[in-house]
């Protein structure tokens, strides 16, 4: 039988349903966008001109506060404190909702949005509205057709990561998905998904001319044909058409001689 791949929707751009919203967390705020606030030259100093002070004397007078771990440099002693926690893994800010805790008020403030269902980036081109920042992001490339991550093995390139990290799967055979019910292993979780309805018996498509349900989306597609009359499936010999794949591949056997 003919299937449509189901699943990690990996061909589009759209975030996965199911991620964590905290791994597009990108913060309203950075701290290194602090000094901006004190970065007004004091009397005296504003006086000379900027070749009679080396360059390496202007971000030291911007930034004086520096991390004794990384180097970095920080213009007030807050924004220091804040980006120690990030060698310390200090978290002090905790969700009322969940208990997750975070190590700074601003990513508690986006987590907040998974609970509260805000969502206020909206998308340009469609109006399509996100939680996050990162979500968007990915949703343009559906738009702009960007496919940043690129396969090591064949070159097939891809619009998010963790459509890359399934496909290698193909590559290396791995299946982390397994069948409560029975045990299978699947390399992807749609996968897994799909194959939970034969115990279930779930049927979540339906045709909407006859009302019969399926399954899987690519058996109503085949299904469908019987109503539209479709035939995508030609011989490319005698240029006889067919509603199924498996149709053509055995139409095929009458050219190649029974073989």
């Amino acid at each position: 039988m003919e299937t449509e791949a189901e699943g990690e929707d990996c061909g589009g751009a759209e975030p996965a349903r199911n991620s964590d919203p905290d791994t597009h967390l990108q913060p309203e705020t950075d701290d290194s966008d602090d000094w901006k606030e004190t970065s007004e030259p004091q009397s005296g100093f504003n006086s000379l001109k900027n070749d009679e002070v080396p360059v390496s004397d202007l971000i030291v007078y911007e930034k004086p506060f520096s991390c004794s771990e990384c180097g970095k440099r920080f213009g007030q002693s807050g924004a220091l404190k804040r980006h120690m926690r990030s060698h310390t893994g200090e978290k002090r800010f905790s969700c009322s909702e969940c208990g997750k805790r975070f190590s700074r008020s601003d990513g508690l403030n986006v987590h907040m949005r998974s609970h509260s269902g805000e969502k206020p980036f909206s998308c340009s081109e469609c109006g399509k509205r996100y939680s996050f920042r990162g979500d968007l992001k990915i949703h343009m490339r559906s738009h702009t057709g960007e496919k940043p991550f690129s396969c090591s093995e064949c070159g097939k390139r891809f619009s998010r990561s963790d459509c890359l990290s399934a496909h290698m799967r193909s590559h290396t055979g791995e299946k982390p998905f397994s069948c409560s019910e029975c045990g299978k292993r699947f390399g992807k979780s749609g996968d897994l998904k799909i194959h939970l309805r034969s115990h279930t018996g779930e049927k979540p498509f339906s045709c909407s001319e006859c009302g019969k349900k399926f399954g899987k989306s690519g058996d109503l597609k085949i299904h469908m044909r019987s109503h539209t009359g479709e035939k995508p499936f030609r011989c490319l010999i005698c240029g006889k058409s067919f509603k199924q794949s498996r149709s053509l591949h055995k139409h095929m056997k009458i050219h190649e001689g029974g073989k």
